[in-house]
């Protein structure tokens, strides 16, 4: 073996260790190791300082927090991204609403409507903004929550969505919107502009968020049904309603039969039981394409509601029977309308379809694909007779909201005690959490989930036409309600608003807007405008009567 021999041969490990002693032995070396082993020192000891201030200036405020709230921040982003695209699409659904009732309503009226939608909007975002969510979604005890007003002193996340609290907020003021709308639907062509602001107030601002927060307030009564300690524990099962039948379209609906009856029907509205039939809709193409923009907004009202965009089967089984259920009540009631009448009639078909969405919307996320279809195509008989019943207990509804929302409503709530599969539990940040499945009737589950439902429908169903039958009235006693005879003969449009929503053009003399007089002189006497001039005389002759 050769122990230098060659520049830069490998030492062996024995010859470094022998060479390191003899170093040692040097003085000059020794002091060389010393200042190396320093300068390294000095060095590993600069980048950990320099990593604990750039640490404590920008990271500290996250590893400092609660190991819970680290672990909703994981999935926070991506749950708060589809809470607000869901919001988005339910927002969007006010365009819907608006076009549907301005198509079902006379073109005399449809500048009204465009006001009473829009208006009920930015009204309801201010009261829910004040007091309205704080009602609903605030910690409080099982009739009213008592947090939150004005949104001051909120969490980050709203309870364990991990959504973050402002989207979460502007996701329940669409579903809230949604509900004073559908109110509006049963009471057009007669309501007074400053009445509708008047029972806007209370639906938005009371009605609505105080009975929701029964069903579903983090410590709402209904909610808790069943459990130990609440009410009607024996049960042991509470209620539940997924994205809505029962909290947005039963009070919405049932506040809509409330203003329609204290109203009562239109100047000139002759029902069937008395030789008449319905006002006809001034602009079916408006209405039916409304109707399919509410279709598109309900992918975010149902699949929305799952508040987490981790759940993908469940986003995916919601959408897929929001789907079907729509599918199978449009073609019911278009068969089942054309009964009667021989006839192929688009507004149940819309209606129908309408009915399908509103039925699915509580038990959307436990029933499988062919419950959805069942339940659905019942929805669309259902809103057809939903329809004659009110035309034979002479209750004006223009476009259908009592049927579509109110009944439906109650169907689709009581339908998951019959149709909910028995696979499917919950929702989660996470993931689902199927340990608990409900199971309706149908499929082996008895009648528990059937009794919960309807003793939550029947509670919320009753409490809020009283309490909106009491605000009607109300309204009502202050002379705003309903225009006078002279206004809703002349027309709301130029009555309360000073415009026709078709200033610039005139189909015929009986489609233009009551009141507009500026006609040619050739066509002062024509047989058409006549006919239009003593409808006018007829119904204020009716009305004085």
């Amino acid at each position: 073996m050769f122990a230098r021999l060659q520049k830069g041969r490998k030492l062996p490990m024995a010859e470094k260790l022998t060479r390191l002693k003899t170093r040692l032995g040097d003085p000059e070396w020794r002091r060389y190791g010393k200042l190396l082993f320093a300068g390294k020192a000095m060095g590993i000891g600069l980048v950990l300082l320099i990593i604990t201030v750039i640490t404590s200036l920008f990271f500290w405020r996250f590893l400092a927090a609660d190991v819970e709230v680290k672990a909703a921040d994981v999935v926070n982003p991506l749950n708060t991204v589809w809470t607000l695209v869901a919001a988005f699409l339910v927002f969007g659904m006010q365009v819907g609403f608006t076009m549907l009732e301005a198509g079902f309503c006379r073109s005399r009226e449809t500048v009204n409507v465009l006001m009473e939608c829009i208006v009920d909007t930015c009204l309801c975002g201010l009261l829910f903004f004040a007091f309205g969510f704080a009602f609903m979604f605030s910690h409080g005890n099982g009739f009213i929550g008592y947090h939150w007003f004005f949104l001051k002193d909120v969490p980050a996340t709203y309870e364990s969505t991990g959504v973050a609290f402002l989207a979460f907020w502007l996701f329940q003021f669409a579903f809230a919107d949604t509900c004073s709308t559908i109110t509006s639907g049963a009471m057009i062509g007669r309501t007074g502009f400053v009445g509708d602001l008047l029972y806007s107030v209370a639906v938005s601002g009371f009605i609505y968020p105080i009975v929701g927060h029964w069903a579903w307030g983090p410590d709402g009564f209904l909610a808790a049904m069943g459990s130990t300690g609440h009410f009607f524990s024996s049960l042991g099962m509470g209620f539940h309603d997924f994205a809505g039948s029962t909290v947005v379209h039963t009070i919405g609906g049932f506040i809509a039969l409330a203003g329609a009856i204290v109203l009562g029907p239109r100047l000139g509205r002759k029902f069937k039981r008395d030789g008449g039939g319905p006002m006809m809709p001034h602009d079916l193409t408006i209405a039916a394409s409304g109707g399919l923009l509410l279709w598109f907004g309900w992918y975010g009202f149902n699949p929305g509601s799952t508040l987490s965009a981790m759940d993908f089967e469940g986003i995916g089984r919601v959408a897929t029977n929001t789907t079907l259920a729509a599918c199978a009540a449009g073609l019911t009631a278009m068969i089942y309308a054309y009964i009667p009448n021989k006839k192929w009639d688009v507004s149940f078909t819309v209606n129908g379809f309408l009915a399908g969405l509103v039925a699915i919307t509580c038990p959307c996320y436990w029933v499988s694909p062919t419950g959805a279809i069942l339940l659905g195509g019942v929805a669309g008989v259902i809103v057809v007779a939903g329809v004659e019943l009110l035309e034979w207990l002479r209750i004006d509804d223009p476009i259908g909201a009592v049927p579509v929302h109110g009944i439906c409503g109650i169907w689709g709530t009581l339908s998951l005690g019959l149709f909910a599969c028995g696979k499917y539990g919950a929702t989660g940040p996470v993931a689902p959490d199927n340990s608990a499945p409900l199971t309706g009737l149908f499929y082996g589950g008895g009648t528990q989930v059937l009794i919960a439902q309807a003793i939550g429908s029947l509670i919320v169903t009753s409490a809020t036409f009283s309490v909106a039958m009491a605000v009607m009235y109300l309204v009502n006693l202050t002379g705003t309600l309903r225009v006078s005879a002279e206004g809703e003969v002349y027309g709301l449009d130029l009555h309360e608003h000073g415009i026709s929503a078709y200033p610039e053009y005139v189909i015929s003399a009986l489609a233009s807007p009551a009141g507009v007089t500026a006609q040619p002189r050739a066509a002062e006497s024509s047989p058409s405008l006549a006919a239009a001039k003593a409808l006018q005389r007829v119904a204020m002759e009716t009305k004085i009567s």
